[in-house]
């Protein structure tokens, strides 16, 4: 039962009520963000992955020690607990088992090639990706930890009837990726808080229906100062020019020249170990895009293709160094990343961006 106390706004997700009512664990727990709800029915709802926050009051330490970060970012547990998914959702292969089987029997295969079914299919599980992802965005400030951007995200899927593809894709333990600084990509959303001057892109990719969506920005936390803001900026021209030359008859490959064109021009460098992809049934498939000049990518753009562009931009080397936690990307230098992404439709004149 929640108590009475000092009113506040409600935490149920997209519920902005007036709320006198307050969780009695975070009560005890002393957490007073996100603890308030309006009815008794928000609380209920919310439960299951209100219940996560009470994790964030034990004792944070970095789990990995000795290990030499590359920067000032460190990793902060514990983490919450995995959230829950609905029995009513449809989930992706490796939900349950961490392993995505069917990407693993589709590679080698050609481009998929969606017809107009897979199409307005693909578009719902885009919309509900944007959605989700500015819902998030929304959240970003001083003080607010990945973990609650997390829980937000996690939130705003099941709401709208959707999976989050990242929980346990390859056993990735979160449902939405949250990279910080020098992070380049696939960063865990964790016990930190935001700090003034961050950067942070959040990558949220939602399943609905039996399709994926994927998309990404990143975000400005408080003061950041001008090389950070160039940095993010360029980066979002780099996915805008790339996107400006998809149609059908371009080279996968070329996408690469325009993005490395314009990030060097800007005294910035690319990322090479990690690239776009193939998204429809499967998170991940043909084609690989590479932002990056001079790449083997093996490919002509058709009418219905379905991929992403995502460029990873850094301020200094674009070489990278994984964290102990086999996910976390660094750059090699310790100097900040950034990354925008959207999923893109090839038709018959150009391209639809989806997300």
């Amino acid at each position: 039962m929640a108590t009475l106390v000092a009113s506040n706004t409600c935490a149920s997700l997209e519920c902005s009520n007036f709320a006198k009512l307050q969780c009695p664990t975070c009560v005890k727990q002393n957490i007073a963000e996100g603890s308030f709800f309006c009815s008794q029915d928000c609380f209920k709802k919310t439960w299951g992955v209100h219940k996560s926050k009470h994790a964030s009051t034990k004792k944070l330490y970095d789990p990995f020690p000795t290990f030499s970060y590359t920067g000032p970012l460190r990793a902060v547990y514990p983490l919450s607990a995995r959230r829950v998914v609905p029995d009513s959702i449809q989930k992706p292969d490796y939900h349950i088992t961490g392993i995505p089987k069917s990407e693993f029997k589709s590679r080698g295969a050609a481009i998929q090639v969606c017809n107009e079914e897979e199409i307005k299919a693909m578009r719902e599980a885009c919309r509900i990706t944007r959605e989700v992802l500015e819902i998030a965005a929304k959240a970003v400030r001083v003080g607010i930890t990945t973990d609650e951007i997390d829980r937000i995200v996690h939130e705003a899927t099941i709401e709208r009837g959707a999976y989050p593809s990242p929980l346990n894709y390859n056993y990735f333990p979160k449902s939405c990726c949250t990279s910080i600084n020098e992070v380049i990509c696939h960063g865990i959303p964790d016990q930190r808080p935001l700090e003034d001057g961050d950067i942070l892109n959040i990558d949220v990719s939602c399943f609905y229906k039996g399709f994926h969506g994927d998309s990404n920005g990143t975000y400005l936390v408080g003061n950041v100062d001008d090389v950070g803001k160039k940095l993010v900026q360029t980066t979002k021209e780099c996915l805008e020019m790339a996107i400006a030359a998809v149609k059908p008859g371009a080279r996968y490959r070329d996408f690469g020249k325009i993005i490395e064109d314009h990030a060097t021009k800007n005294g910035f460098s690319v990322v090479r170990a990690f690239c776009g992809h193939g998204i429809n049934q499967l998170f991940h498939c043909a084609p690989n895009v590479h932002h990056y000049a001079n790449n083997k990518a093996i490919g002509i753009v058709r009418p219905g293709h379905i991929f992403t562009i995502e460029p990873m931009i850094c301020e200094g080397v674009y070489q990278e160094r994984l964290w102990p936690d086999n996910w976390t990307a660094a750059t090699k230098d310790g100097k900040r990343s950034a990354q925008f992404e959207h999923t893109l439709l090839v038709t018959e004149t150009g391209v639809e961006i989806l997300t």
